[in-house]
């Protein structure tokens, strides 16, 4: 093979290739670090390869700020190796005790830094989670109140700094269940506090996926596109960490429950129409806890349900 037909031959195989690849035109995808705590280390570059193969092109940090040290990658050269890629740091995974009142001060200057350092690449969004559940003893009202206005708070900060913050709905946490997300958005200005939902929590707490995201479609401003199915472990789940979970455990169910994009119950493309009707411009990130053959194949069938399933209805 001369090197005309070699080029030419590679330049079909590329183009081939890159049309196997979320075309992240108006809905960006992304992928969560949290995925890598189930796994034994990882070089972060690697994780950026991963992410820069697959075509999902932001990450959502997780464990901020300890990520730093954990990856022995400080916020300067985690942007330079970012960027160097075409890829986005897009957002941050912020938990914060917002139920306790003694705590605000703390919380208001914790998201102004992860706030600041997400600006060196652009960000404009931050993703709250609400605090742990509480027991059924504790008067569950005032500290709903108490986390309200420690978000009101927080929201109007987003807006101060040019982003917005999105409530995340979180199994275990104290906004779970579709009337505690109405319960939290009715109490926030829709004018300062968003949603950020996962899919996966939300239909594994009994929600209704597409009727939730139709009726805060004014307010999305990120997502979780995750998979789910309740399904029961036969055996102990072994993680590639080598952490176990028995089969009879909590954890060990819910990751049982978790699937790649398109293999469990939600019903994605009606997710996607919504955010046609809307002319969705923004992140959606396919959060896996679980990849049953390793991280890269995972996100290559989710990728690949994106471009067959997904991008026909909008991209």
């Amino acid at each position: 093979m001369n090197r005309r037909c070699f080029l030419a031959t590679l330049s079909v195989a590329l183009a081939k290739s890159a049309s196997t690849l979320p075309a992240n035109k108006n809905v960006k995808w992304a992928l969560s670090l949290g995925l890598w705590d189930h796994f034994r280390p990882a070089l972060f570059t690697e994780i950026l390869d991963v992410m820069r193969d697959t075509g999902f092109i932001g990450l959502r940090l997780t464990g901020f700020p300890r990520c730093f040290e954990r990856f022995d990658m400080p916020p300067s050269r985690m942007e330079k190796e970012v960027s160097k890629r075409n890829l986005y740091i897009c957002t941050i995974s912020f938990n914060a005790p917002s139920n306790d009142a003694s705590q605000v001060s703390k919380i208001i200057s914790d998201a102004r830094r992860a706030m600041t350092f997400l600006k060196m690449f652009g960000a404009k969004e931050l993703v709250v989670f609400s605090p742990s559940r509480l027991p059924d003893n504790v008067d569950t009202m005032q500290q709903f109140d108490n986390m309200c206005e420690c978000l009101a708070r927080l929201g109007e900060l987003a807006g101060e700094m040019g982003f917005r913050a999105g409530l995340h709905n979180h199994l275990g946490q104290m906004v779970e269940r579709p009337p505690e997300i109405d319960l939290v958005m009715a109490k926030l200005n829709p004018r300062v506090f968003y949603l950020a939902p996962d899919t996966a929590h939300l239909h594994l707490a009994g929600g209704d996926v597409v009727k939730t995201l139709e009726k805060y479609k004014q307010r999305l401003c990120f997502a979780d596109y995750k998979d789910a199915r309740w399904t029961q472990p036969p055996a102990d789940v072994v993680e590639d960490s080598g952490k176990v979970h028995p089969k009879d455990s909590r954890e060990a169910r819910f990751l049982s429950s978790i699937f790649d994009l398109g293999a469990g119950e939600i019903d994605f493309p009606g997710c996607h129409r919504v955010l046609k009707d809307i002319s969705y411009r923004g992140w959606l990130c396919v959060d896996l806890d679980t990849a049953r053959q390793g991280p890269r194949i995972s996100y290559e069938r989710s990728g690949a349900y994106v471009v067959n399933k997904l991008e026909p209805i909008y991209q």
